[in-house]
């Protein structure tokens, strides 16, 4: 089955581009919006709407793949690609992309991806987010060219055994982090509420004391709100580099004693914090990040550190799982570029026992979230995230149906 168009549209996304080295220098929030000078390469202010471009494939008996290309929130930064706006790569897509896959066939997407990763212009590997959306039209369309779903083709090319359970879904709070924490304990969320803590002054506190507060009330929230003692969930809490900022990066001991007070806090449930400190180096983040989880588990204190930072691509992944630089790596789905990536990131983690939290960002679209629900149905990560947006609902909505699809379509073929 051949590929005999490709046709582009703008697009949003769930969410916003934020210029992270301006909130983290002191961009106040006004409502929605922030106040301040942009500190990126791209940015004409603090907050950008996001956007997106939708990759139509269409196949020769005339069903039509679709992916959608996106990129992070905080693009631009910790080692990424810059701002993706999609009057500037839409071009790029339709001049180059699209001849080098008209007429190509849709039988194998290991292929498929291969050959897209191989693209260069101007010297250069396409952008992320455009890698991103094509591969997963690139999996759709061998999917639909095949009569199948997209995650019974990952299965085959990769040679995962399906298994017919759900994942655990992670929610993400943004700034409303109670009540959108207690959206997440009604709907029985196991995995919350991420919190997004990327300020010293008005989220962590200078000492710690705000961080160490919200997490004694995430605490009493889900004993008063749960309706069964057998819900248990994680709490996974994202502090972009804060406790880092506030005891010294390198300050390893005094960071432990302060998750030592947050794992108390936590008790009886389980934490994760994600990002402890970054320290604007890869190398440099890699021996803090294994650093700390040394110190944590030398001295008992059960809190499981997640890499986030400066672990963007595949090699990233690698390379912090081979150190141990960290209990668990976030792979944070659009900075890997083609979806192949994801896959192959998620396989990689659980092979050397380092947990695999499929992520991804706020500012993506239902689409890139149904894609990549089907690929970690096949693959199997510890975790992935409910997105896009920042609401809960919408996110948790989008995530959780694209499973319970899949799942039923097992059941009923008996896979």
């Amino acid at each position: 089955m051949k590929i005999i168009d490709v046709i582009c549209s703008a697009g949003r996304t769930g969410f916003y581009f934020d210029d992270q080295r301006a909130i983290k220098s002191g961009a106040k929030a006004d409502g929605a919006a922030y106040i301040g000078e942009p500190k990126t390469a791209g940015f004409t202010s603090v907050r950008m709407p996001g956007e997106s471009i939708s990759v139509m494939l269409v196949l020769e008996d005339g069903q039509i793949a679709m992916g959608d290309c996106a990129a992070v929130q905080y693009s631009g930064c910790g080692g990424r690609d810059p701002l993706f706006l999609a009057k500037d790569f839409i071009p790029i897509i339709d001049n180059y992309i699209k001849p080098a896959l008209i007429g190509k066939e849709a039988d194998n997407f290991r292929e498929l991806a291969a050959y897209l990763e191989s693209l260069t212009v101007d010297g250069k590997r396409l952008h992320t987010a455009i890698r991103y959306g094509v591969s997963q039209a690139l999996l759709d369309a061998v999917a639909k060219a095949t009569r199948r779903m997209m995650f019974e083709v990952v299965a085959e090319e990769y040679g995962c055994k399906f298994e017919a359970k759900p994942l655990d879904i992670f929610t993400q709070s943004g700034d409303d982090r109670k009540t959108n924490a207690d959206k997440m304990i009604i709907k029985g969320a196991q995995i919350l509420p991420h919190a997004l803590i990327n300020n010293i002054k008005t989220k962590l506190g200078e000492h710690g004391e705000l961080l160490l507060e919200y997490v004694a009330w995430l605490r009493d929230r889900v004993l008063r709100l749960r309706t069964s003692e057998d819900y248990n969930p994680i709490f996974h809490i994202d502090v972009y580099g804060t406790i880092g900022a506030a005891f010294g990066n390198d300050n390893y001991k005094g960071m432990a004693d302060y998750m030592a007070k947050l794992e108390e806090a936590a008790k009886p449930f389980h934490l994760r914090i994600e990002g402890p400190m970054d320290v604007e180096d890869r190398e440099k983040q890699m021996l803090a990040l294994a650093a700390i989880t040394k110190e944590l588990d030398d001295r008992g204190i059960n809190v499981e550190i997640v890499a986030d930072e400066w672990c963007n691509t595949l090699e990233d992944i690698k390379y912090f799982a081979d150190h141990k630089a960290g209990h668990m790596v976030q792979i944070k789905t659009p900075d890997l570029g083609g979806i192949n990536n994801i896959i192959e990131a998620v396989l990689y983690c659980k092979e050397k026992g380092i947990g695999a939290y499929q992520g991804g960002t706020c500012n993506e679209t239902d689409r890139s979230a149904q894609v990549c629900v089907q690929c970690a149905m096949a693959t199997r990560p510890d975790q992935i995230l409910a997105k896009p947006g920042m609401g809960v609902d919408e996110g948790y909505m989008i995530v959780y149906n694209e499973m319970q699809r899949i799942l039923a379509y097992a059941k009923a073929k008996n896979l």
